[in-house]
């Protein structure tokens, strides 16, 4: 597994990954409607153009192949986390993750949050991230919900 830093030339694969994971979700979390409203068809690839250049995500290879990805705000806000539906459960995410926190201390911030899907709960919860509320955010009429989390961070002295 190797992390790098964004570049222009992933920029189609970051957004096609987002919507893939998206649907992978299993529909007993959320529906098809709530899926359909959170990533729509067709991509706009421009936008993520544009998004992905003010993010500037991290983005995790395993032999050469794009797996998934996270993106840290400077104030410690992780944005997205998504990892691609035949990368799922293993460890890319929480590899995304440590990498994430270790950056973190290191540019000596006292906390991380992130509004986590019901399905990427459980992953943020086993870092030690604790939930502060549950969200429910109307998108077109369909309601999504997701929970604020945080995590305090130690700084550890060099």
């Amino acid at each position: 597994m190797e992390i790098i830093e964004y570049s222009s030339g992933y920029a189609k694969d970051v957004a096609d990954l987002f919507y893939s994971s998206v649907h992978a979700i299993d529909s007993s979390i959320y529906s098809e409607e709530q899926k359909n409203t959170w990533a729509q068809s067709p991509i706009d690839y421009v936008a993520w153009c544009r998004r992905l250049e003010k993010k500037r995500p991290y983005l995790l290879l395993i032999s050469q192949q794009f797996s998934g990805f996270i993106e840290l705000e400077s104030d410690g806000h992780i944005d997205c986390v998504y990892v691609s539906p035949e990368f799922q459960r293993k460890g890319v995410a929480a590899t995304l993750l440590k990498y994430v926190i270790v950056r973190t201390q290191k540019l000596e911030l006292q906390q991380l949050y992130a509004e986590a899907s019901i399905a990427a709960k459980s992953l943020f919860e086993k870092f030690g991230f604790v939930v502060k509320k549950e969200n429910r955010i109307i998108r077109n009429e369909i309601v999504l919900c997701n929970y604020s989390m945080y995590i305090e961070l130690t700084i550890q002295a060099a």
